[in-house]
């Protein structure tokens, strides 16, 4: 039987999605059972939380504040459930380790060791060191599910791909030359926007910045707006499109050793609020490590189809997200070719929406 008390830190943990990162999903729960039983009814919850925002209290500490002045007495016979090793070191909060030894928490059970070096089996020690009984890996697949962008950050050194497209029935994803072509529904577009409101970075190649001129923002679902990644190798893309109006974080990458002077253009810096990074790139590989190397954990790449086909070549994928709508184009830009297994498949409006995985590990 899969243990309800973790399930449900799980579930309380991903209720942080889009506002912990770079730090990792957790969520907790605190049940009183004083026979170490793990199903109703022989425990009572007594306290819950979760990661909230990066910068604010971890879930340990706010399942602990939950818990009622009249139940405190209890932690001393109580279990906390939690989704990731609890953290042993000072960043912006104090050590989640230390505030359960400080609570003489009774027992921790956990879903995954923490793979950030600054823990990394630090917190289990602690806690065992103070006499508190701890069990690990306890729906340890669904926790790293749940964290698979931290994961990868830290064991891959690079950040999460997530590759996304919407293409007509007869397979294309743009109209002739790159013209612009509305194929997804309002249903869809809108779930889009919520997808880069939980990822740290959204991506685009060279044409479709100049075709498309997109914003890359939220506009249509509240949260934050992911960093803008644009590849302009020659830095031709014109200084007007909506990439460069200074309301979000872009880096630009591209292959100039050094910026050329543009005539009749004024300077950068006075026409953005926020001036773009420019970054020297040589391939897809040196991108992601640099991103890797700016604490970006995530990636959604949403174009054109060359771009897309570049990290389906290299291999250098997680996630494939496709819309696929009722539409015909019978020609235009094709799609890219779908590789890998597909995960699940439901209906958004009047468009399917098909998600897949590697069947091979992905690149590193």
């Amino acid at each position: 039987m899969e243990n309800p008390y973790m399930l449900r830190a799980l579930e309380l943990a991903t209720l942080g999605r889009g506002h912990v990162s770079p730090n990792p999903m957790v969520g907790c729960v605190i049940v009183h059972d004083r026979k170490g039983q793990v199903s109703p009814p022989f425990g009572r919850i007594i306290g819950e939380g979760w990661h909230e925002r990066y910068g604010e209290a971890h879930a340990e500490r706010n399942a602990i504040r939950s818990v009622r002045p009249e139940d405190a007495h209890l932690l001393a016979e109580s279990t906390a459930y939690v989704t990731l090793e609890p953290c042993s070191h000072y960043g912006k909060q104090p050590p989640c380790a230390d505030l359960l030894i400080e609570r003489t928490i009774g027992r921790v059970v956990c879903c995954n060791d923490d793979p950030n070096p600054l823990v990394a089996g630090q917190g289990f020690a602690r806690l065992r060191a103070a006499g508190i009984q701890v069990e690990t890996g306890i729906l340890n697949a669904y926790g790293r599910q749940v964290n698979a962008r931290f994961f990868t950050f830290f064991e891959k050194k690079r950040p999460y791909i997530i590759l996304k497209w919407a293409e007509t029935t007869d397979g294309f994803m743009g109209g002739e030359g790159g013209k612009p072509v509305k194929i997804s529904g309002d249903l869809s577009h809108r779930l889009v926007h919520r997808w880069r409101s939980e990822e740290d970075a959204i991506m685009v190649g060279t044409q479709t910045a100049r075709n498309d001129n997109p914003r890359l923002n939220t506009r249509l679902w509240p949260g934050k707006n992911p960093v803008r990644i644009v590849f302009d190798r020659n830095l031709t893309l014109p200084l007007d499109l909506h990439l460069f109006d200074g309301s979000q974080p872009t880096i630009v990458y591209h292959e100039v050793e050094r910026m050329k002077e543009q005539t009749g253009v004024p300077d950068r810096s006075e026409i953005r609020q926020i001036q773009p990074i420019y970054a020297i790139t040589s391939s897809l590989h040196y991108t992601v490590q640099d991103l890797y190397q700016r604490n970006i954990q995530s990636v959604l790449v949403e174009g054109g189809a060359t771009l897309l086909q570049s990290f389906i070549d290299e291999r250098l994928w997680d996630e494939m997200r496709v819309f696929r709508s009722p539409s015909l184009l019978g020609k235009g830009v094709k799609a890219p070719v779908v590789q890998g297994a597909l995960v699940s498949r439901e209906q958004i409006g009047e468009d399917e929406l098909s998600m897949y995985q590697p069947t091979t590990e992905p690149g590193p």
